[in-house]
C-alpha cells in the first residue's frame, strides 16, 4: 500500500462526508460535496462531475417513487384515523412497560421486510402516535432506533424470503460468479450466525446503553390528532384491504410503485378519502418521505461518481494487497473495506458486486470454504448500513422519531446504530471464521 492510497478520491470524499455530516451538515448538501470533492480528486471536470451524479441518480428513481406513493399511503392511513387508532391498540398492548413496546416495533419492523415488505413505509405512520406514550414512559430514543434498525437489517440478512431473498440471492450470484461454487438456498445457514450477533446488540442497546430515562418535551403533532378512535371503522377495514392489495400487487408485478398506486386507487375509489382532499394527501405524502426519497437519489449520485471515478478498485485492490496469509487478519481487512465502502454509498445490496469481483478470488486463494466466504461477504456488504447517513435504514427511523424535532439524525440514529450493529457484524464475522 503506498502513498497514493491516502490520496485516493473514495478514501478522500467519504471521509469528508462523515466528517460533514457530524458537524450537522445537511445529509444532503454533505453529499453533493462529497460527490463533486471525489471527482475533483480523481481529476474530473466539474461538467462531467455534475453529468454522472445526474445520471445516477436515475438509479434510485424507482425507490424514490415507491417512498413518495407510499408516503401518501402512509397519509392516507393517517387521514383516516388508523395510524391513531392502531396507536391506541399499541398503547393499550404495551401496558406501560417499555420492553414490551420494543418488542412490538422490532417485529413489526421485521415484517415489513418479509410478511408485508413495505420496508421503511410503515415508520412515518406508526411511530409519530407513540412519540408521546414514548415520552410518558421515558424511553430514550436512541433505544427505539436500535430496535428499528435491527429489524429492518436482520431480516434481509437471515430470513430467505421478501428483501432477504434478494439480498441472498445476490450473494450467492456473485460468489459463484466469480469462481466458487454455491447454492443459494444454504446462505441463510452461513450468515444466521451474523443475526445472532446483532440480536445480542439489540438486548445491549436496550438493557444496558440506553436503559436510563430520558426526558422529551410532549409535543403535539397534527398528523396524530385527525379521527382517532378506539375501535376500527369501516375507513379502517377498507385502508387494511388497500394495504393488503398493495403488497399483492407489489409480489405478482414485482413494482412497489405500482402496488402503492393500487392501494391509493382503492381509498379514493371507494371515497374513504374525498377526491377534494387528494392534492393535500399527496402533499402530505411528500412531506412524510418526500426527503428521504430524495437522499436516496442523491446517494446513488454519489454511488456513480465514485464508481466513475475508478477510486472503489483501486482502494479494495490497495486492501488487499497487504493481506497476510492469515484468515483472521484477512477477514477483518475485508470487513473494514465494507463497512467504508458501504457507510459512503448507504446501500449493502450495491455493495455487493463491488466487493465478491475482489474478495471472492482472495478466499479462494486463502483456502476459505464457502461459508466462511458467504459470511465474511454478507457481513462486508451489511456494514455501514447501519450507520451510514445516507442509508435508509437511519433515514427511516428518524423520520419517525423525529416527528417533533427532538431525534437528531447523526447522533441519535446513526451512531449508535453504528457502534451497536457494525460492531456485532465485525466480531461474528470473525467469529464464524473460527467455527466454520
Amino acid at each position: 500500500m503506498d502513498s497514493t492510497f491516502f490520496l485516493n478520491p473514495v478514501l478522500i470524499s467519504i471521509i469528508l462526508l462523515c466528517v460533514l455530516c457530524l458537524c450537522k451538515v445537511n445529509v444532503l448538501l454533505s453529499i453533493m460535496i462529497s460527490a463533486i470533492t471525489a471527482g475533483i480528486c480523481a481529476k474530473m471536470n466539474i461538467t462531467q462531475i455534475m453529468n454522472t451524479f445526474i445520471s445516477g441518480m436515475g438509479n434510485n428513481s424507482e425507490t424514490a417513487l415507491s417512498y413518495i406513493l407510499l408516503g401518501a399511503f402512509a397519509a392516507a392511513m393517517t387521514q383516516t384515523g388508523l395510524a391513531g387508532t392502531l396507536a391506541k391498540k399499541i398503547s393499550q398492548l404495551i401496558k406501560n412497560n417499555k420492553f414490551i413496546l420494543f418488542v412490538v416495533l422490532t417485529v413489526i419492523a421485521m415484517l415489513s421486510q418479509n410478511l408485508i415488505p413495505v420496508h421503511i413505509a410503515f415508520i412515518p405512520i406508526l411511530i409519530p402516535p407513540l412519540l408521546n406514550i414514548m415520552n410518558t414512559l421515558k424511553i430514550d430514543r436512541r433505544a427505539v432506533a436500535c430496535c428499528l434498525t435491527f429489524g429492518l437489517k436482520m431480516p434481509y440478512i437471515v430470513i430467505p424470503a421478501g428483501f432477504g431473498l434478494i439480498f441472498q440471492g445476490l450473494i450467492a450470484d456473485n460468489v459463484v460468479q466469480n469462481g466458487m461454487t454455491m447454492v443459494k438456498s444454504d446462505v441463510w445457514k452461513y450468515t444466521t450466525i451474523l443475526g445472532l450477533g446483532m440480536f445480542i446488540a439489540l438486548l445491549i442497546s436496550i438493557f444496558i446503553s440506553y436503559r436510563k430515562p430520558r426526558e422529551y418535551e410532549n409535543i403535539e403533532i397534527s398528523e396524530t390528532k385527525n379521527n382517532q378512535s378506539d375501535k376500527f371503522t369501516k375507513e379502517h377495514y377498507i385502508t387494511l384491504f388497500a394495504a393488503f392489495a398493495t403488497l399483492l400487487v407489489q409480489l405478482v408485478t414485482k413494482s412497489l410503485p405500482l402496488g402503492a398506486l393500487v392501494g391509493l386507487g382503492i381509498i379514493f375509489g371507494t371515497g374513504t378519502i374525498k377526491h377534494h382532499k387528494m392534492d393535500n394527501l399527496i402533499d402530505e405524502g411528500v412531506g412524510l418521505m418526500g426527503y428521504i426519497a430524495f437522499v436516496m437519489l442523491v446517494a446513488a449520485g454519489f454511488a456513480a461518481v465514485l464508481k466513475s471515478t475508478g477510486g472503489i478498485e483501486t482502494f479494495v485492490s490497495s486492501v488487499m494487497s497487504v493481506i497476510p496469509a492469515n484468515k483472521i487478519i484477512a477477514s477483518a481487512l475485508m470487513l473494514l473495506t465494507g463497512l467504508f465502502i458501504t457507510i459512503g454509498i448507504g446501500t449493502s445490496f450495491g455493495t455487493i458486486p463491488i466487493l465478491a469481483v475482489i474478495f471472492v478470488p482472495v478466499c479462494i486463494s486463502l483456502n476459505f470454504n464457502p461459508a466462511e466466504t458467504v459470511a465474511v461477504i454478507a457481513a462486508a456488504a451489511a456494514l455501514g448500513d447501519a450507520g451510514s447517513p445516507a442509508s435508509d435504514t437511519t433515514l427511516g427511523p428518524t423520520a419517525g422519531l423525529n416527528a417533533d424535532g427532538q431525534h437528531n439524525h447523526i447522533t441519535d440514529t446513526c451512531i449508535p446504530t453504528f457502534i451497536h450493529y457494525n460492531t456485532a457484524l465485525i466480531l461474528f464475522a470473525l467469529i464464524s471464521v473460527i467455527l466454520f
